[in-house]
């Protein structure tokens, strides 16, 4: 190639390469004062509490003798907009919680590990500073199956009843001979940089709850869209993911207290090579007291995205509601 050829070449790509920084600038300019925008847009629908000087959203619904605390699963970025069908519900004849973890909805981040201690000792700080009194029906959906049996074991003067959605539990990796999921750091800077915004706008349905028409409203699904941009997959949820490993060691010991009432959602899948199932897997965690139940739903790990008004008559039926 002659010289010029080459000084040609290089000056393409000094351009392409100008042209590509540029956009990503104005990209990363533009996706912030969206953000911007949209915090003022759609404010936090619930109470925030000031917890080790962060705030903690805390949304609350309904009125009656049971107190249910929904506590979401990893990565779900709105979890009061995720549950709610499923706290309307629930809300027609229980007084329903969602605490949204730091990191997470229109909870602030925080500098703290995300241990299991950490975790539950701010959930109990925000329902403290809510007014919100136990005992407590705590209704975890997957991970929070180990932050609630940890609860249990720890506070169980605080717990009335655990009903499990596909809950996570410490003995599921021995059980499955499974190794701890983690998350690569790097995952943490897709909300800065503007891709998780583009993403949810590229891909919206997988940011999205998979449910029938009218589930979820359409203010519904523009707020979560755009808190996903604002949050994705944030340092929170990146170091809850990589500390699941270390979260399990200290509750792999623990079951679920005897005297205190269990109902598990789980879904149906089919057996591995080995005979083991999310159905035999917790009908051996089950075995431990006479109040305990079972159910299996044909459908996704979201259980509550489908079945939020079949769980709602199962879990009040359970609660001995009429």
């Amino acid at each position: 190639m002659s010289k010029k050829k080459k000084r040609r070449f290089s000056t393409v790509l000094k351009t392409i390469l100008l042209v590509v920084i540029s956009a990503l600038v104005i990209w990363f300019v533009c996706s912030n004062l969206l953000t911007i925008y949209e915090k003022n847009k759609y404010p936090p629908i619930g109470e925030l509490v000031e917890i080790d000087g962060k705030n903690m959203h805390v949304y609350t619904k309904g009125e009656g003798k049971n107190t249910i605390v929904l506590l979401s699963g990893l990565g779900t970025t709105a979890p009061v907009l995720d549950f709610e069908p499923l706290v309307n519900e629930l809300a027609k004849k229980n007084k329903v919680v969602v605490v949204e973890a730091f990191g997470y909805g229109w909870s602030d981040l925080t500098g703290k590990e995300r241990t299991v201690e950490n975790i539950i000792g701010e959930l109990r700080a925000a329902l403290q500073a809510a007014n919100i009194n136990g005992p407590y029906v705590l209704m975890p959906h997957s991970i929070s199956g180990i932050y609630s049996m940890y609860y249990a074991n720890t506070y169980p003067e605080e717990v009335k009843a655990i009903i499990g959605i596909d809950p996570t539990l410490p003995q599921a990796l021995n059980y499955f001979d499974e190794s701890a999921p983690s998350m690569p750091k790097y995952m943490s800077y897709l909300v800065p940089t503007g891709v998780a915004r583009l993403a949810s706008y590229i891909t919206p349905d997988n940011f999205l709850p998979i449910a029938e028409d009218g589930a979820y409203s359409n203010t519904n699904l523009k707020t979560t869209k755009a808190v996903t941009a604002w949050k994705g997959y944030n340092k929170n949820v990146v170091s809850e993911a990589n500390e699941i490993k270390d979260n399990i060691k200290k509750t792999e010991k623990m079951t679920f207290p005897a005297d205190i009432p269990v109902l598990i959602f789980t879904t149906k899948k089919d057996m591995n090579n080995h005979g083991k199932s999310n159905i035999t897997f917790y009908k051996d965690q089950l075995n431990n007291g006479a109040n305990k139940k079972l159910v299996s739903l044909d459908g996704h790990h979201y259980l509550h995205w489908k079945y939020f008004k079949e769980m709602s008559k199962t879990v009040n039926e359970f609660l001995k509601i009429q």
